[in-house]
Parts: structure tokens; sequence; C-alpha cells
């Protein structure tokens, strides 16, 4: 049995400290490469088909090991996918339209400072919400935005804005411009919705205008829309939202450039 105890034995050992979920297997192959099978007292012939048959024991043995520990091993987690909300042109209705402005009523209209948007509780995050229940939120596991959508939005409003021409400026905040008038904008749901078929996205968003100098309201409302998602995954749902959003951000742009030169005239506040 001195055979046993070789240097490939030696590897062995090596292999099973550094591999421990691979050790038995991969311990077993070097074996069957250095080891040397006991010798038995028979003649040649039955002591040549004894070894063959260690041999292809330890063989088998080391097959039995490997399989275990493909079964052991985890499995690769799927990779992220990430998404955006853009300033892709949607066909929408209630998109106003840029107008050339008068150059005197250009110097006498306001500036616009735009608040960073912030999100409700729950929609404050990189997360793809959807719901099955009413309610419960979920998120999508290998599924999220590149930046919280609030975040993301605030860029995609000054730029709807700015197309009015209905401002003199319209500046994103934080910065060191002053202006007239304020736009807070606050997200109050963002969410795919499987409790109907075709499944939905519903973006609602409260905007309130402000005069910056005295800090009072001028007026605010709500805006709303609902796209069908095209796909019943987070794919079709993204799509959606983007729609969603170009809606909104339309009708929210229509509405300020109605009401940012004559605030006395705004909506009154329900």
């Amino acid at each position: 049995m001195n055979g046993l105890i070789n240097d490939g034995s030696l590897r062995a050992i090596q292999i099973c400290r550094q591999h421990p979920c691979r050790s038995g297997a991969l311990a077993a192959m070097v074996l069957i490469s250095s080891i040397e099978a006991p010798r038995f007292a028979r003649n040649d012939s039955s002591g040549a088909v004894h070894r063959s048959i260690f041999r292809l024991a330890v063989i088998g043995v080391a097959l039995a090991a490997l399989g275990a520990c493909s079964a052991l091993q985890p499995s690769a987690a799927p990779a992220t996918t990430f998404y955006s909300l853009n300033n892709t042109p949607q066909p929408a209705s209630g998109v106003a339209k840029a107008l050339p402005m008068p150059a005197s009523t250009a110097a006498s209209a306001p500036t616009l400072l735009v608040n960073r948007t912030h999100a409700a509780a729950g929609f404050d995050s990189p997360r793809i919400i959807y719901l099955r229940e009413a309610h419960k939120l979920e998120y999508f596991a290998q599924s999220q935005w590149v930046e919280p959508p609030a975040r993301m939005l605030g860029p995609l409003l000054t730029a709807a804005i700015e197309k009015t021409g209905a401002f003199r400026a319209v500046v994103l905040m934080p910065g060191a411009a002053s202006g007239e008038l304020r736009l807070d904008t606050d997200i109050i749901r963002l969410q795919h919705e499987f409790q109907t078929s075709p499944s939905q996205v519903r973006l609602t968003l409260r905007a309130t205008l402000v005069d910056d100098k005295t800090r009072r309201v001028l007026a605010w409302q709500e805006f709303e829309a609902i796209e069908p998602a095209s796909s019943e995954d987070a794919y079709g749902g993204v799509l959606a939202a983007n729609r969603a959003v170009q809606t909104v951000v339309g009708r929210l742009a229509g509405y300020l450039a109605a009401t940012a030169n004559a605030p006395s005239a705004a909506p009154a506040i329900p």
C-alpha cells in the first residue's frame, strides 16, 4: 500500500484545502493519474484485473463527486437591466407647441425656476414598481430605472416648458438664478398595474406654481396619464411609462404656458 502515499496524494490534499466544494472530485482526478493501485498476491492476470477494477472505482467516485459539486454550486444571477425616461417625442394632443414670442413679450415674460421633483414614499428609488393587488407595491427583480424617476423628470420638464416660448428663461434648480415664478412637482405614483388586461402604467404628478418673491401659491393641479403596456413584462411597462411621462409633461407645459403671463387668471386652487 506504500504506492498510495505519494506525490499524487499530497497534491490531492492541497486541492482539498484550496477548493472545499470541489475537493473530492479534484482530488480523485489527481489520484487517478498518479496513484498506484494495491498489489494483489495472486497471479499477474488476476492482479491486473483487480487493479483495473480499482481504477474504475476511483473514476466512478470522481464523476459522482463532480456531479454533486455541480448541483451544489449556486447558479449565476441574471444581470440587472437598466431603463431610462427620455424626451423621445410621443404623439399627444396635450403637448404645447413652441410659438415665436414677440420681443416686447419676451422682455416682460417671467423667469421660471423648476425645482427638483420629489416623489411619494415608495416611489423615490430606482426600483420599477408593479401592482398585482391593491395597495401592495412589488418590484421587478432584474429591472431597474437608471436613476430614480423623480431625478430624471426635472430635465424633461425643463425642456418641454422651454419649448412653449412662454417664459423668458426656464432654469432647473438648484442654481444661483433668481426668477419670478417657481414650479414644484411631486410624483404621487408611477406604477405598472397588472389588475387589468392588458396591464397598464399609471403616472400621477402634482404641480404647484408659486410666486417666488412672496411664496404665495398661485395654482396647483394634478396630472394623470394611464397607458396600456405593449407586453406583460418590465420592458412593456417601461415603454408605457415613457408615453405617460410625455403626456403628463406636455399637459403641464401647456398649463403653465396658459397661466404664466397672467398669474391672477390661473385656475383657482381647489
